[in-house]
């Protein structure tokens, strides 16, 4: 049985999109349709191939089984499936149907596959390849031969590839195919999961923690502006060659509240200062810094302090501080104070804040 390029077939590339592959068919199928050529059988052959290969590129399941397979079709044999077990009405591989006749020597099966049916039939390369499953087309409302057909009976694909070692993790989406006869990798060891919890500080500034696997000590580097739930991974450091994976936990501040790489903070100020403006310090995770408080400044006044909050997790630059102003009074008045207040505020004649609420 020979195996068919199905891409070859529509002429298009491997890379095809669906809406490629689609319309490919679509031409293809009205080029070479019976009607159109009556009696031409190399006519009715390629219709019947171009119908086989929609049937397979059209639908991502089988699209994707032919694309790990491919011309290893096969290796099949080698699946630890007993050709001798077939009985006689011609299925070599447990699965399929199709007329048969074997030749061989030394132990070597050589199967060929001859298929009586029409151009509505699919072939036989289809049907061990795919264990009968007809499937859909392109989905898009043309008629296709074989559609909505099944056949029953015999190993689903992913178990032959159990049995060729072909499904093992690593060895799916194409990215490694492990051959027939080829010896298993060792099992990778499972990732390790900690947890180091640092001060705000310390995720400002960076720091580092030890941690001990399998009576390993390993110093772990926390990057300046680490969050809650970053992870630090440290490849093939975990057991058995696997992954150790570290997240971050930042514990709460007494000051500073984080939002991102923004902080925020309560900034008391006297009544003076809202009534007067001054200038005054600010402590921020970098340092001191001046902030300048323009006279009648009111209570719950937002500050931002650009520049002065989490640097930014790898990555330049840094986030913002805002400073919410909390304005104290004085606590505790005696006659003298209350009085010289009393004359203050009646110079000052402050009309009533609630008038227009």
């Amino acid at each position: 049985m020979e195996y068919q390029d199905y891409y070859e077939t529509l002429g298009v590339p491997r890379t095809a999109s669906p809406a490629d592959i689609k319309k490919a068919f679509r031409k293809l199928a009205r080029e070479h349709h019976p009607d159109k050529k009556p009696g031409d059988k190399s006519a009715e052959a390629r219709f019947k191939a171009v119908n086989e290969a929609n049937a397979v590129l059209s639908d991502p399941d089988k699209r994707k089984k032919y694309d790990r397979l491919g011309k290893d079709w096969e290796a099949y044999s080698r699946a630890g499936v007993d050709p001798d077990a077939a009985s006689a009405g011609g299925r070599p591989f447990g699965f399929g149907t199709g007329n048969a006749s074997r030749s061989g020597q030394q132990g070597r099966v050589r199967y060929e596959f001859r298929s009586a049916g029409n151009a509505g039939e699919f072939s036989d390369f289809f049907r061990v390849f795919f264990g009968g499953d007809a499937g859909p087309t392109d989905g898009g409302g043309d008629t296709g031969p074989g559609r909505g057909r099944r056949a029953t009976g015999g190993p689903s694909f992913d178990d032959i590839l159990a049995g060729m070692g072909l499904n093992q993790p690593g060895a799916t989406g194409g990215a490694r195919t492990a051959r027939p006869g080829a010896a298993a990798s060792a099992p990778r060891g499972a990732t390790a999961e900690a947890v180091a919890e640092i001060s705000l500080e310390e995720a400002y500034h960076g720091t580092t923690r030890r941690v001990e696997l399998d009576g390993r000590r390993l110093d772990v580097t926390i990057p300046r502006g680490a969050d809650d739930g970053t992870k630090v991974k440290l490849s093939g450091q975990g057991p058995q060659g696997g992954d150790l994976v570290v997240k971050v936990k930042v514990r709460p501040h007494p000051v500073f509240t984080r939002k991102g790489a923004d902080l925020e903070r309560e900034l008391p100020i006297t009544l003076a200062e809202a009534l007067l403006g001054a200038e005054v310090p600010v402590t921020t995770l970098r340092g001191r810094v001046l902030l300048k408080i323009p006279a009648g400044t009111q209570n719950g006044h937002r500050f931002r302090l650009k520049g002065q909050g989490m640097p930014l997790l790898r990555a330049e630059g840094s986030g913002d501080l805002y400073a919410r102003t909390r304005v104290v009074l004085p606590a505790k008045l005696d006659d003298d104070h209350r009085e010289a207040a009393r004359s203050l505020l009646d110079a000052i004649g402050q009309p009533d804040p609630r008038a227009t609420s």
